[in-house]
């Protein structure tokens, strides 16, 4: 049987770069995971190109019951010392939009950027883990491939979210046979799907895409773009509010909470089409609302509104009715694309149970919890990649 200082489960981003941080001080590390091949969502991630974190990266930009846990290991561990460690192994980088920074190449960069800072650890890939028990002087992890054991353990196996890439619920399962609570997960990063009366209303707008709209719910706002689905919404700006809509997702009444949307912000739509009415009077009203929407969307509305024809036809009572669908378009949706096509996992292991310095479990010592699997979930644009940044190297400074 061999021994370690440290196990951790999960060779993803958070697993990894724990590892480094550890073994460069010394730590004997093994990481174990059941996938074939290490960092497979980060390989996938930003197209290719792994959106590996965020200019403008704060604890403003995470969800979780407690907002306060995520602060002391982003202060620790900023978006700026990834950056530097990025350009110390020579990898070209830029921003797209939004403080979001991307690889020049290939995301398989930073995967190797991970395995290299790790290389004094020990990595074994698939190894499935069959037994996990409590011991005197740590902890005991049964795999098909032999018997380890390490004064600490660390689960750092994400959640649910993108199952066809081997992830599950284990970090979850090991956490509730330790006694931590789970809060209970749910798809975040997701599209989201219309309901009947909205499937058949905006039926055949599949793949039209409005590159400036606002989607809200509540107080939370985000404008980036929407994309129409065979099945519902999907672009940033929708992925951003399902993490919201989903922890909102019924009101005290049981009611599911719209989502409100505005497809042509800083536009006063019904002023202009008044005035329209007066300067272009012959003019079809889709031809004006074209100058804000793409054509099959603009005539959708048109045709929803019941008001075809000129603009000179059409009361201020139909104006309105045309500017409210393009401006406060509430959709109530029936769900989310769930965990097939959520890119993170809302909820997780409750941070209660957790110190925000070392991330260590208070009930049980020597076992840690980072990335994903903790009740801390960020934006889309890299946020949950700093996560696993900052949240990896909290522990790896205390393994």
């Amino acid at each position: 049987m061999t021994a370690y200082d440290a196990i951790i489960l999960g060779a993803g981003g958070a697993g990894l770069f724990c590892a480094g941080i550890a073994a460069q001080r010394g730590r004997r590390v093994l990481v174990l995971d059941h996938a074939a091949a290490p960092g497979e969502k980060i390989r996938i991630s930003g197209g290719g190109r792994c959106n590996f974190t965020n200019l403008h990266a704060s604890p403003a930009d995470f969800l979780s019951d407690n907002p306060h846990f995520a602060k002391s290991a982003l202060k620790r561990y900023t978006q700026h010392d990834f950056i530097a460690l990025v350009e110390k192994h020579g990898i070209a980088w830029h921003e797209k939009t939004l403080g979001q920074l991307f690889c020049d190449g290939s995301s398989r960069q930073i995967i190797q950027l991970l395995l290299d800072e790790a290389r004094d650890a020990d990595i074994r890939l698939s190894s499935p883990i069959t037994s996990i028990d409590k011991t005197g002087s740590g902890f005991r992890v049964g795999t098909g491939s032999g018997v380890f054991e390490a004064a600490r353990l660390v689960l750092a196996t994400g959640g649910p979210s993108i199952p066809k890439m081997g992830a599950t619920g284990f970090a979850y399962d090991v956490a509730q046979q330790f006694g931590l609570n789970v809060i209970a997960p749910r798809p975040a990063l997701a599209p989201l799907t219309f309901s009947g009366v909205d499937a058949a209303r905006w039926d055949g707008m599949a793949g039209v895409a409005v590159p400036d709209a606002v989607a809200s719910i509540g107080k939370r706002r985000f404008r980036e773009a929407v994309l129409f689905t065979h099945r519902g919404l999907s672009g940033p700006a929708i992925l951003q509010i399902s993490s919201y809509w989903e922890q909102a997702r019924r009101d005290e009444a049981g009611r599911v909470q719209p989502v409100t949307l505005d497809l042509c912000p800083d536009v006063d739509l019904f002023a202009e089409l008044k005035a329209a009415r007066s300067t272009a009077p012959k003019q079809e009203l889709a031809t004006q609302l074209e100058k804000h929407l793409p054509a099959r969307l603009a005539r959708r509305i048109v045709e929803l509104s019941n008001a075809p024809g000129r603009i000179a036809d059409l009361s201020d009572a139909r104006l309105q009715a045309v500017a409210a669908l393009a401006k406060t378009w509430q959709v109530t949706p029936a769900g989310s694309e769930g965990y097939a096509k959520a890119e993170v996992t809302l909820g997780g292991i409750d941070t209660a149970a957790l110190s925000s310095q070392s991330m260590e479990a208070r009930a049980v010592p020597g076992l840690h919890v980072i990335g994903e699997a903790v009740d801390v979930t960020g934006h889309l644009g890299g946020f949950n990649f700093q996560w696993a940044w900052s949240s990896g190297f909290a522990c790896g400074q205390a393994l």
